[in-house]
């Protein structure tokens, strides 16, 4: 297989090894079922952040979202930081994440942000809407990141398995 001119081959972004210990560890389900489960939530609030801008009403009701949403990423991202450790034997910060990790950090500190904002009163209901806004943004940013990422793993291991079929079928022929 030929490389473009100039171009290193990207790293895979599992080893064998860390691919077994992908598939054998329970947290890696725990991340497949938080991840839909973060970005439904997501979607029921992002409604109800709007329709309290919108119109003023459901103030309560997007409260409440976003916390639940808070809440849910705090959780995927204790259980990733837990992933990423059996997976690639660091908490955070592992080569094969590590900007989906710092693209993390800034959605964890926006969403944290909301949370002081709402505890401690600072600023009107509407900014403190506006923060939530900004902290689903990154999400937003941080959820493609990852969903990329995903993609560009699934392609890797397609062309591996296809260049294995490729090399197995000569010595079939013969």
């Amino acid at each position: 297989m030929q490389q473009k001119l100039g171009k290193k081959p990207r790293r895979p972004l599992y080893t064998p090894e860390e691919r077994i210990r992908r598939d054998a560890s329970p947290w890696t389900i725990v991340q497949g079922v938080l991840a839909p489960l973060q970005f439904l939530v997501f979607l029921v609030s992002l409604a109800l952040v709007v329709r309290f801008l919108a119109t003023g009403n459901g103030e309560y009701a997007a409260t409440v979202s976003i916390v639940v949403k808070t809440l849910v990423l705090y959780t995927i991202m204790i259980t990733g930081a837990i992933w990423e450790k059996k997976v690639f034997g660091q908490y955070l910060l592992a080569p094969a994440f590590f900007w989906e990790d710092v693209m993390s950090f800034l959605v964890i500190a926006l969403h944290t942000a909301y949370i002081a904002a709402l505890i401690y009163g600072v600023f009107d209901t509407r900014t403190q809407m506006f923060i939530a806004l900004a902290a689903y943004t990154a999400y937003v940013v941080n959820a493609a990141q990852f969903l990329l990422k995903l993609r560009a793993a699934r392609l890797d291991e397609a062309r591996k398995a296809a260049e294995m079929q490729a090399a197995v079928e000569p010595e079939m022929a013969q």
